[in-house]
């Protein structure tokens, strides 16, 4: 369990941004006319890319999807992005982790920019030695090419000592393709199935559990 080099998901690992996130899609959606009742219909929004998700759950083409996510942002930006909060327990984790001289990494396919903000906002991002996300003109989302990017800029070479924590599926295989193992997570929006079927190498429950794994 020698893990030096320590990836961390932001959305429904760190956060849970479940209000900003739906009510932000529910404004991008309104815009094409939809309407949605039960927010928990747009959960699984939190994670993966944002125009794939568009094109995967209502058949948006790849432009309107590309215009979905402008509308997203707009609301977003100013208003979504605080609409968010902090797990019990993550920054007793990120204390943890820097007390042992971790090397701690954000990955999120999140744009980059909010991903800074929102680590700022929380008084966060000073236990992370590099915050790295998608940009925003769609480059640069799969979570694999987010890990590289991490792994690359901080000259991570030795991989068996690097492990990316996370609670949707992505995590998981962004984390297999580019060849570290991957702890899944129960607290957010995946389940163990999900996170076995991906083929998590360890899956814990709560972030006490990931507190104990690391001590």
């Amino acid at each position: 369990m020698n893990f030096q080099y320590i990836l961390l998901d932001l959305d429904g690992t760190l956060t849970d941004p479940a209000i900003g996130i739906t009510n932000s899609v529910m404004y991008a959606l309104k815009k094409f006319g939809i309407e949605v009742n039960d927010r928990s219909e747009l959960f699984k929004f939190i994670g993966p890319p944002l125009h794939e998700s568009f094109e995967k759950y209502y058949g948006f083409s790849k432009m309107d999807a590309k215009r979905a996510v402008d509308y997203y942002r707009e609301y977003y930006k100013d208003k979504g992005i605080f609409e968010n909060k902090v797990y019990d327990g993550i920054e007793d984790l990120l204390k943890l982790l820097n007390n042992k001289k971790k090397t701690i990494l954000l990955a999120s396919s999140k744009p980059e920019v909010f991903a800074r903000q929102i680590l700022k906002h929380f008084n966060l991002a000073n236990y992370f030695t590099f915050i790295a996300g998608s940009e925003l003109d769609g480059t640069r989302t799969a979570k694999d090419e987010v890990i590289a990017y991490a792994l690359k800029n901080c000259k991570i070479r030795d991989l068996t000592k690097a492990i990316m924590i996370g609670d949707r599926e992505y995590d998981i295989i962004g984390a297999k393709k580019i060849g570290i193992k991957s702890l899944g997570i129960l607290y957010g929006y995946g389940d163990r199935n999900e996170l076995e079927n991906a083929g998590a190498d360890y899956i814990l429950d709560t972030v006490d559990d990931i507190i104990k794994f690391f001590s």
